[in-house]
C-alpha cells in the first residue's frame, strides 16, 4: 500500500486530536486525555514549537472506513542529555488498526529518527506501557534497548498535587 509521511499542518490538528484519542482508548488511559485540538496548534504551530509531528497519509482510494486519509501520527521533541547532547523524545507512535503491519509505523518512526539526526541528537528515547508487548516488540526488533531491563532506569512523574507541592515548595527569589 502506498502512503506517504509529512510534517504535520496545522489544519491536520483535528485528525491528530482524533488519532490521541485513538490511542488513550487502545491505553486504557481515555480519561487522561485533556489537550484539545486548539492547544495542539498553538502549541505546535507557534513561533517557537513545542513539538513536532509527523503524520502518515494514504490515498482516497485507500481511505479508512470511516473515510480519513490522515492514518498515522508520531508526535515527538527535544531534549538534553547532560551525557549525550541533544535527544529527541517520540511522545506518540499510532497507526490505525487497519493500517498496522504495512510499514506505516516503521516509516514514521524512521522519519523521527531522520529528523533527529539532522537536528544532531545522537538518541531516539519512548516509553511504552509494561503490557504493551506487541509494541515493545516492534520498538526491540528496530535495535532499540529496554533501557528498564538493560540498566534500570525508571520513567517518573511528578504531576497534579505532587507538582503543585512540589513548586511551593521552591526557594523564594
Amino acid at each position: 500500500m502506498d502512503f506517504k509521511i509529512r510534517a504535520a499542518k496545522q489544519e491536520d490538528c483535528k485528525e491528530i486530536s482524533r488519532m490521541i484519542i485513538e490511542l488513550a482508548v487502545f491505553e486504557k488511559m481515555q480519561d487522561q486525555v485533556k489537550i484539545s485540538t486548539q492547544e495542539l496548534e498553538r502549541d505546535g504551530f507557534c513561533s517557537n514549537p513545542r513539538f513536532e509531528c509527523q503524520v502518515a497519509e494514504v490515498s482516497e482510494e485507500h481511505k479508512s472506513s470511516q473515510g480519513y486519509t490522515v492514518v498515522g501520527y508520531t508526535l515527538y521533541f527535544y531534549t538534553y542529555s547532560t551525557w549525550m547532547g541533544p535527544t529527541v523524545f517520540m511522545e506518540d507512535l499510532y497507526v490505525m488498526p487497519e493500517y498496522r503491519g504495512k510499514g506505516i509505523g516503521k516509516g514514521l518512526m524512521s522519519k523521527v529518527a531522520q529528523v533527529g539526526k539532522e537536528h544532531q541528537c545522537s538518541r531516539l528515547q519512548l516509553t511504552v506501557l509494561d503490557w504493551n508487548t506487541r509494541s515493545l516488540d516492534f520498538y526491540i526488533m528496530k535495535g532499540a534497548r529496554d533501557m528498564t531491563a538493560s540498566e534500570g532506569w525508571h520513567a517518573l512523574r511528578f504531576d497534579g498535587e505532587a507538582l503543585d507541592k512540589l513548586a511551593a515548595e521552591a526557594p523564594k527569589d
